[in-house]
């Protein structure tokens, strides 16, 4: 197996030579159960599991590999993989841990594109749109709006859908499937190059698993019906996995996401509300809020109808989610660096008695 077929490339190259580890193999995660891996290598795939060392060095979730990674490892005696080291990321897709406190978790590295589906009979959604778009902003990601079980809806109700994505999506493709007829398939698959890596966001029982399926030409995924009694999907996909297309793309598949917190660092809160901050250059105030000031020209813009006030709202509360986690990711570097300090103080003292 070729590690060119997973995406590798000259860059990669350079970037194993500078970290001095070639004399480590490379590949390529492909798919993650709880921090136990499937590296794709020339040998073919193969189980493994991060070093002693690298798990000790790790400060924080960031430092453990992802689906989508290129990694160097070895192989023992066991035939288990270990690995030492994970190579730089062009991009990495993340979102708030759930449950964490000031972490993260990576959904993807090393994406190019990432496909943004949503369900438009029961799961449509544009502050959930705007979120996933955020997410890709930050990582440097380009978005594909994905807008599938068509068949499930009428043309009128379709339109309407399409419009409003215009309203407060500008710049972005968008493309209408069908689950049954396959109509607008070839519209996706034409913006689906070879070489390049794509990922699969969306709640569960989109229609990602569908759409994965069709892509590889075959089922590569089991696919569940939607819940009667809930009128929610049922979690299909239970790992992230990483898949060659026939066309030579790679697409990486997600367990649906309920919660898509967003962990801001890169400009994103900014690019997908670009329409609501480009009035924010007239404020009175330099630190305006956009919310209670005099002479805030964000909301004048309001007011007058330039500026949706559901778009308004879904870009406040983003903006104070973002703003959240930022102070908790500082409180918990405070605390580690007290922690630190103590586990320092310790050893002196230790060493100071003789011990």
């Amino acid at each position: 197996m070729r590690l060119e077929s997973y995406g590798y490339h000259a860059g990669i190259e350079a970037s194993r030579e500078e970290l001095g580890l070639q004399e480590f193999a490379i590949g390529r995660v492909v798919a993650e159960h709880r921090e136990r891996y499937v590296v794709a290598t020339e040998s073919g795939d193969t189980e493994a599991e991060v070093s002693g060392s690298l798990r000790f060095l790790a400060k924080s979730r960031e430092d453990f590999p992802a689906v989508g990674d290129w990694v160097a490892l070895n192989v023992d005696d066991s035939g288990t993989a270990i690995v030492h080291g994970i190579l730089p990321r062009s991009s990495m897709i993340s979102r708030q841990a759930v449950g964490g406190f000031g972490e993260i978790q990576i959904v993807a590295a090393n994406v190019d594109h990432a496909l943004l589906v949503q369900a438009v009979d029961r799961d449509f959604n544009l502050a959930r749109l705007e979120r996933y778009l955020t997410i890709c902003r930050s990582s440097k990601v380009d978005p594909i709006v994905v807008l599938a079980k068509t068949d499930l809806i009428d043309e009128s109700r379709l339109s309407g859908i399409f419009a409003d994505v215009a309203s407060r999506i500008a710049n972005v493709p968008v493309v209408a499937v069908s689950d049954r007829t396959a109509e607008g398939y070839a519209p996706l698959q034409a913006m689906i190059a070879e070489g390049r890596t794509y990922c699969l966001l969306g709640s569960s029982g989109v229609g990602k698993s569908t759409l994965l399926n069709r892509l590889c030409g075959g089922d590569r995924m089991r696919t569940d019906a939607i819940s009667k009694s809930t009128g929610k999907g049922r979690h299909v996909t239970s790992h992230r996995a990483l898949f060659v297309l026939e066309g030579g793309a790679l697409l990486i598949d997600n367990p649906g996401m309920r919660e898509v917190g967003v962990v801001d660092s890169g400009g994103g809160l900014e690019a997908t509300f670009d329409h609501v901050l480009a009035f924010s250059g007239a404020c009175r105030f330099r630190d305006c809020t956009h919310t209670t000031e005099a002479g805030c020209s964000v909301l004048d813009a309001v007011r007058r109808g330039e500026i949706g006030t559901a778009s308004y709202e879904s870009f406040l509360k983003m903006e104070k989610e973002r703003a959240h986690f930022e102070s908790s990711v500082a409180e918990r570097r405070k605390k580690d660096r007290a922690f630190g300090k103590m586990v320092d103080v310790y050893k002196k003292g230790k060493a100071r008695d003789g011990f």
